[in-house]
């Protein structure tokens, strides 16, 4: 099959767990022997990816873009929907919903059009009015005109019946078994990791890590926040004053490879106290690490870590706070089981199976249905 994506930013990149999806998903079905075309957005500074073969069968294309916050993601999924409309390709598969507001332009040239919906993305606290209401207008495209619409919580899949009564397929994401760095710093942390926006809960975070501080068992523990700010630097500049004068907190910007690997690796404790979440990766990274991770009680997080980590009151920072002082031994077992439990959980190849079995099955439905439609018209 010829499969265009389109609602990433850039890949090759970790800007985002849309963007890892993207690329795993790819590269595995260029593994079994179809052909992707990647539309990615041109971002100011950085360089052009037109026509960049990524890897055999895999190729990125960059699309104009109008770089500002609210305007990207519609200006590329616009221009990317024209170009796979009338490219030579059997699905059309839309990452996020905003993205998708603009299915019916392929649609309407034949195109099978899957959804991946990553994330309620209207709920989350960094976007204006106007931009909550394209989101919200993408996911109703969306329903009306997707051929198949993917999820990746069970809540989400629960949400999309309630609202829409619909029904969507539940395909979380993978996770693969990672090389871990021999370095001296083991568990001499605690660490968040991701994108510095107001749903991941990171000044909870820090409020409840103030708290801490003459903690026995959090004594000599620094609290680092790797990540970088996503079109929200009044936030990024709020968390640097909140942490004001605590040299116990450490900020890295944003990091990836070797240095990734080492937080990932060393962590006492992972943390993330997110507000809305669709399926981080990075939560799953952790785990894949043998990471103890305490997360906030949305569904979406605790579908993840299930038996094997602790959870706490969403923004409530005195529970996170009570929490983060959980005795040390119980840390060390949930660590223990923490690795086995995620791959056993969540694998990449049935993902990546699972999409494939999607776009083979809404192709069928979809050549059916056109050929009825023309055999009705030609009556």
């Amino acid at each position: 099959m010829r499969i265009a994506m389109i609602g990433q930013k850039k890949v090759p990149s970790r800007e985002g767990g849309v963007e890892i999806v993207v690329e795993k998903l790819a590269a595995g079905l260029a593994e079994r022997g179809h052909s992707v075309t990647l539309y990615n957005r041109r971002k100011h500074g950085q360089p052009d990816t037109s026509d960049l073969l990524l890897r055999d069968r895999v190729v990125c294309k960059t699309v104009f873009t109008i770089d500002r916050m609210g305007f990207a993601a519609v200006s590329a999924s616009l221009i990317g929907s024209v170009r796979a409309a009338f490219g030579s390709y059997d699905i059309v598969h839309y990452h996020a919903e905003g993205p998708a507001l603009f299915c019916l332009i392929p649609k309407l040239m034949g195109k099978t059009i899957v959804v991946t919906v990553h994330g309620l993305d209207w709920k989350r606290e960094k976007w204006g009015r106007f931009a909550r209401q394209m989101i919200k207008l993408g996911e109703k495209a969306a329903v009306r005109w997707a051929d198949r619409i993917i999820v990746l919580s069970e809540n989400m899949q629960r949400y999309f019946m309630q609202e829409y009564g619909l029904k969507t397929e539940f395909i979380p994401n993978g996770v693969e078994l990672p090389e871990i760095p021999e370095t001296g710093a083991r568990e001499s942390y605690l660490l968040f990791l991701g994108r510095l926006v107001p749903e991941k809960g990171v000044h909870t975070l820090i409020e409840a890590f103030q708290k801490v501080k003459d903690d026995p068992a959090l004594k000599g523990k620094k609290l680092i926040i790797a990540g970088g700010c996503s079109d929200t630097e009044n936030y990024c500049r709020y968390l640097r004053r909140l942490a004001e004068g605590d040299g116990r907190i450490e900020f890295t910007g944003f990091v990836q490879g070797r240095r990734l690997a080492e937080l990932f690796s060393n962590a006492y404790l992972y943390i993330l106290p997110s507000s809305v979440e669709g399926m981080p990766l990075s939560l799953l990274e952790a785990m894949s690490y043998g990471n103890c991770c305490l997360v906030s009680d949305i569904p979406e997080l605790t579908e993840v870590v299930g038996d094997c980590g602790i959870v706490c009151r969403v923004g409530d920072s005195n529970d996170l706070a009570e929490k983060l002082r959980t005795d040390p031994q119980i840390i060390a077992g949930y660590r223990s089981v923490a690795r086995g439990d995620i791959l056993r959980r969540y694998d990449w190849n049935t993902t990546i199976e699972k999409n494939l079995k999607i776009y083979e099955s809404a192709v069928g439905v979809h050549k059916r249905h056109f050929t009825e439609a023309k055999n009705d018209k030609n009556g």
